[in-house]
Formats: C-alpha cells, structure tokens, sequence
C-alpha cells in the first residue's frame, strides 16, 4: 500500500502522478500512499547544476515560488551575455536569450550579466581566463569569444563587419563575437624587407639592364597605410617595381654610372607619397 523513494543528499527528485507533477523531493526518504503504483519518481544530480527540463517553462509560469526556492532562473536579454560561476569558477559563457533553471544547493551558482549592445571587448581579467589555452579548456561556450594574443613589436588591426575598429597593442585582447563578425589582422612594426629581383629594364639609349633592388620599409601610420590599399605591402611592391623601370628608362646608361645614386633617389621619391612609409633602397645592377 505505501512506497518509499529515497533521495539521496546530492540529489533532487521530481514526484510525478500518472504521469503529472505533484512535487520536488528533498534529500531523505519519502514515504506515500501509492495503492495503485501510480507514482514515479525522476532524480536529478546536484553537481550537474543545469537543468534542462520540459517542465522548466510550466514551472516558472505555474509555481514561480518553488522556482524562487529550487532553482536560480537565469533570462538573458537579447543583448545580453551571461558569465556563469560555480563556487567562484567561471564555467560557461552564456549566449543571449539564453533561458535556464539551475539547482541552488550543493554549489554555489552565480551569474554576471554583460551588456554587448555597444561594448564587446572583455576585461583584462576576464581576458585572462578566457584568452588563454587552459582557459578555453574548462570554459564551455568559449567559441564565442576572439582572443587575440599581439607580439611585441607588432599592432593589431581589428575588424568589425568588415570595418576597421582600431588598434590592439602589444598585449592579449579578448572580444565577445555574439552579432558581430571579428578579425585581427597582425602588422610589423620593425623594419621589414622588400626585395625585387630580376628586373630587365631598358636605359634610355636601349641598353638592357638586369636590376636587383632591396627595399626597408617600416609602417609609420598603420590606420592611414590600410585605410588606402588592403594590403599596403603588395602595393608598394609593384609601386617598387613601377618606380624602378621609370628611373632607368628615363636615364641613359653614361648618366646613371656617374650617378650611383640617381636610382636610390628616384624611387624612393617614388614610392614616398605612394607608400608613406620609411624606404631604404639598397640597389644592383649589370649589363644584360
């Protein structure tokens, strides 16, 4: 005539009637009336803190109260993200509109909203736990977040839908990318460089040369070098090359052996306003 369910301490129970539910089971034994065999229980452990359940949405909406008392009910906005802690870990990154129940008890569940309408970049801190490989190990949903580790000697370019947003020195950066499209795209500060080679070219009395040029270039403005070409290097490069047949072609042979350096000036007036970078030409040439 009676059943007894027992419910163990790391656990909770929901008690269901022919299928409807009757109540959550605390931890310990409960004894009922069930003649019929008509009662059913369902348990669920504490440490797996999530519960995902197709009477979540029926509860809230049915007995708000034992939702207040059993579970921490977690609604995000549409533009919110949620940074969910056990016992002060962080363990997911919660995605916007996300709606979930999770069991109060046996861990300590909290919940950091963060509001991605405008501001997507994470703080340092935070940064640290999410940019980094162990980080991305133990966190789940971290898929969602750009982490962008910058050399020293380098920037960073960061593009937002296609856009440039800015620039990310020296150091780790770590953006949401919930709603957004992000890319970082690594430039070299140093002194990088160009090398052209095997350039046959005519002097201005129709004698062919064979010309090696090497160039040093260094970005002085990254913003304004990006905001021209997109890729400023591959531009200078055929500028190099554009540079080098005009200050040969317009000089004869005489002229530009008593002038070793007419070619260096030349290009590098050249290539100057094109490239707005800092050039240094180094150059060699022999008769073809």
């Amino acid at each position: 005539m009676f059943r007894k369910f027992l419910v163990k301490k790391e656990e909770r129970a929901l008690l269901f009637r022919k299928g409807e539910f009757v109540a959550v089971l605390q931890a310990g034994e409960h004894r009922f009336f069930d003649p019929f065999r008509q009662l059913t229980v369902e348990t669920f452990p504490l440490a797996k803190t999530a519960w995902e359940h197709r009477l979540a949405d029926y509860l809230r909406h049915a007995d708000p109260a034992l939702v207040e008392r059993e579970f921490q009910d977690v609604q995000l906005g549409a533009t919110e993200v949620g940074l969910r802690y056990e016992n002060g870990v962080l363990v997911e990154v919660l995605a916007p509109n996300t709606r979930h129940l999770y069991f109060k008890g046996l861990i300590d569940v909290r919940i950091t909203r963060v509001d991605i309408a405008e501001q997507f970049t994470l703080p340092y801190s935070l940064t640290l736990q999410l940019g980094t490989a162990s980080g991305r190990a133990r966190v789940t949903g971290v898929e969602q977040v750009l982490a962008v580790q910058v050399p020293q000697f380098h920037v960073a370019l960061l593009f937002v839908d296609g856009k440039v947003h800015g620039l990310l020195q020296p150091g780790l950066h770590a953006f949401f990318t919930f709603y957004r499209e992000l890319r970082a795209e690594l430039v070299d500060l140093r002194l990088l460089a160009l090398d052209i080679a095997g350039q046959e070219t005519l002097t201005r009395d129709k004698v062919a040369l064979r010309i090696n040029l090497a160039a040093g270039v260094r970005f002085l403005d990254v913003l304004a070098a990006f905001a021209r070409q997109a890729k400023p290097l591959d531009h200078l490069y055929r500028e190099l090359q554009f540079a080098l047949r005009a200050a040969v072609g317009t000089r004869t042979l005489d002229a530009l052996l008593e002038d070793n350096g007419a070619i260096d000036r030349s290009v590098a007036e050249h290539v100057g306003p094109h490239g707005r970078a800092a050039v240094i030409l180094r150059r060699e040439e022999t008769a073809a």
